[in-house]
């Protein structure tokens, strides 16, 4: 399973719009970059958007 998902991840899996995904993206993505992280643009970890959508939390990982 790849360590990023891209917008068309995050639109299949949220059943939102494209747009919805890329702001969705960078809402997290600013998240990251605030804890210290690198990110990439267009792109969002795997791990940070099941802990923050999919409700999992860091001791399910």
């Amino acid at each position: 399973m790849a360590e990023f998902y891209t917008p068309a991840d995050v639109q299949r899996i949220m059943k939102v719009s494209e747009q919805k995904a890329y702001r969705i993206i960078r809402d997290l993505n600013a998240e990251m970059k605030q804890e210290g992280y690198m990110v990439i643009q267009g792109k969002v970890n795997r791990n940070k958007f099941n802990e923050r959508f999919i409700y999992q939390g860091k001791s399910a990982m």
